[in-house]
């Protein structure tokens, strides 16, 4: 097997970074307030990035929280938040993961949001491989990359680089 490729430096990450969190105060300057919604684990650590960069430029209240489902079987098991779903009614949500793929755990993910009727979805993502499955589609995008099937994507929020495998 071929070593990794760097996909992303951590300063590409942290421009990247900075770059959607000033589209995302750009699509949502008049909101008064916005909720950024990670998916566990990689996606809830791209979204307190984004959310780091993101207060200092949104005038707003910029609230933080995360979403876990089970990747494989999302309706089976309830889906938890880390913030009290209620909150979502009538609000934006920005959904946040780490790469796009096939789109299964957004989609699945937008379903769960869509329950606690927000007055408005968005979808970001560091990376996107374009491999759809499922109709959906991520708004704003670091970086979109094609890839094969076979190959992998792995973003490393402690190192701070992105990987293709």
């Amino acid at each position: 097997m071929d070593s990794p490729v760097i996909v992303l430096s951590a300063e590409q990450i942290r421009q990247k970074t900075e770059r959607l969190a000033h589209q995302i105060n750009e699509l949502h300057h008049a909101e008064e307030e916005i909720i950024l919604l990670g998916i566990a684990k990689k996606g809830y650590e791209f979204a307190e990035r984004l959310h780091g960069v993101l207060t200092g430029v949104f005038e707003n209240k910029a609230v933080l929280g995360s979403i876990a489902l089970h990747p494989e079987h999302p309706f089976q098991q309830d889906c938890t938040y880390s913030i009290n779903p209620d909150d979502m009614m009538n609000k934006t949500v920005i959904l946040i993961d780490d790469v796009l793929n096939s789109g299964k755990t957004l989609i699945y993910a937008c379903k769960h949001i869509l329950e606690h009727q927000p007055k408005r979805v968005n979808t970001v993502v560091l990376v996107d491989r374009r491999h759809r499955r499922f109709p959906i589609r991520a708004d704003l995008v670091g970086l979109t990359l094609s890839t094969t099937m076979e190959e992998h994507i792995t973003v490393d929020m402690q190192k701070n680089e992105a990987y293709l495998s």
